[in-house]
């Protein structure tokens, strides 16, 4: 019985078919002829009957070889898509990629991050999760961007690179009496009515609610809201005041002229936005390239006094 059939040498049998002679299929594949006919003679002893026989100059296939031959395009044909996929991948050109990303940057980031890499890899398929949704169920995507911060877990398996600073802004209705301060501290709202912004009580909220604590208070939340902009929506009827990323503001897309954003100094709360990626994609030109988008929206997101 034979073994599994080398590849190498059934395309070596083809070209000597096609042609009709072993040096023409020599000089066709930039062998010797020698080295042809010894891989013929492997092939034969591999599947134990004679596949070739002489007319004059030439070669013709037995009624075996005529089946082998047959059987062998489309495992060939197959085996040549495979080979092609897999230079692809390599490229980058191809196959599936998975990105998680928080909230914040799902309006502001991603949708420019997709599209660019649709055009330089069209065949890439681009499957998105939200990373505040892998914490609870334990899931590890490809690429992930993240807040860093103490208790999130580490994973020994991926390489990761801080992205951006991101501070805390008060969002305040146009007509508040702090809309007109260049900044505010966390104390000066101490006695504010506060919209919350993040109901799963998230990492970010308690960046902020430990920042508070070290002001000597706990924000008065009047109302609880799903994400930013559903609390900035609140802000903007007057409803209260809310505390959030700059960035998760942006996301937010407020009417314009209805709220004010304020800085907040003395201290500034801040996040810090990470990602990180599978160190066996290391080099994988998607993922260099997604990397580079992610530094320049990184980039044109942090304050010209800061670098990253």
């Amino acid at each position: 019985m034979c073994g599994v059939l080398d590849l190498h040498r059934l395309r070596i049998f083809r070209a000597v078919l096609a042609e009709g002679t072993v040096n023409g299929a020599a000089a066709n594949l930039g062998y010797t002829s020698s080295a042809i006919s010894q891989q013929l003679q492997t092939l034969q002893r591999e599947t134990g009957v004679v596949l070739l026989e002489r007319t004059g100059r030439r070669v013709a296939p037995t009624a075996a070889g005529e089946l082998l031959a047959q059987k062998a395009e489309g495992l060939l044909a197959h085996a040549a898509e495979v080979e092609e996929y897999v230079a692809e991948l390599k490229r980058g050109r191809t196959g599936t990629l998975t990105l998680a990303h928080i909230a914040s940057v799902g309006l502001t980031w991603i949708p420019a991050i997709a599209s660019a890499l649709a055009e330089q890899f069209p065949h890439l398929s681009l499957h998105l999760r939200l990373w505040e949704s892998l914490q609870t169920s334990g899931a590890k995507a490809d690429v992930e961007i993240y807040v860093d911060y103490a208790g999130v877990r580490e994973l020994p398996d991926y390489h990761s690179m801080t992205l951006l600073d991101d501070p805390y802004v008060a969002v305040v209705p146009a007509q508040h009496w702090a809309a007109e301060k260049d900044e505010l501290a966390l104390k000066d709202l101490r006695e504010e009515a506060w919209v919350d912004n993040d109901m799963t009580q998230g990492i970010c909220r308690q960046i902020l609610l430990d920042a508070c604590a070290a002001q000597g208070y706990s924000p008065a939340f009047r109302l609880e809201t799903h994400d930013y902009a559903s609390a900035v929506a609140f802000v903007q009827t007057g409803s209260g005041i809310t505390v959030l990323p700059k960035l998760g503001f942006e996301s937010a897309r407020s009417q314009p002229g209805s709220v004010a954003m304020i800085p907040i100094a003395n201290p500034t709360p801040t996040r810090t936005l990470a990602v990180r990626y599978k160190k066996i994609l290391t080099g994988q030109p998607s993922v260099k390239h997604l990397l580079e988008l992610l530094r320049l929206m990184a980039a044109e997101s942090q304050p010209p006094s800061q670098d990253i």
